[in-house]
């Protein structure tokens, strides 16, 4: 493997550990947004705790983290498949090394690497999120089954990269998600009300 390409992921990983809504809470609302709410520092919680603005904001910019590393990799014509630049992304997300090796769930940063790689399987995946976050108001359940759908598409595919990167996105995202997933049990879970 060539030096550059080497480089090109570490440069993946690095985007992927900005850990933006630890920055715009710190910045703008002298919030650490790890000491409250559930205590990540994704989308759903800067929505929660810092209010509507920051939490679009996190999510274009938690989404970008996954598209911008496959775009860098595409202009540098890698030889590697260009997921898995994303990939890095997605684990520099959940563990960052600006915050020893802890992070979010990668659910928009993931997203940002499937729209960049697939945009079919992407409208598909949101679909299927929204259509979940409408019936029962939850966005971990609507995480779990936008990445579900995801690793049965993949099944249909040729990319045998693809099937592998879904896998590991899904095995992160339930293990990311199990908290939720008790809570949903418990009905104890916040529910949203976007629709």
């Amino acid at each position: 493997m060539e030096f550059s390409t080497i480089a090109l992921l570490i440069l993946s990983y690095l985007i992927g550990s900005i850990p933006f809504a630890l920055i715009i809470g710190k910045i703008f609302f002298d919030i650490d947004i790890r000491n409250h709410g559930s205590g990540n520092i994704g989308t759903t919680n800067t929505f929660r705790i810092l209010g509507k603005k920051a939490g679009i904001i996190v999510l274009i910019l938690d989404f970008l983290k996954g598209m911008i590393p496959v775009y860098i990799a595409m202009l540098a014509n890698t030889e590697l498949p260009l997921i898995l630049f994303g990939l890095c992304a997605a684990l520099g997300h959940v563990y960052s090394i600006f915050l020893k090796f802890k992070g979010g769930k990668a659910v928009a940063t993931g997203a940002g690497v499937i729209l960049a790689v697939q945009p079919l399987i992407f409208l598909i995946l949101l679909t299927a999120f929204l259509i979940t976050l409408y019936i029962f108001k939850y966005v971990s359940l609507g995480s779990i089954v936008g990445v579900t759908t995801l690793f049965i598409l993949s099944l249909f595919t040729d990319d045998l990269t693809l099937k592998l990167v879904s896998l590991l996105l899904l095995i992160i995202i339930i293990y990311k998600h199990l908290p939720n997933i008790k809570r949903i049990m418990n009905k104890t879970e916040p529910k949203v009300k976007l629709f």
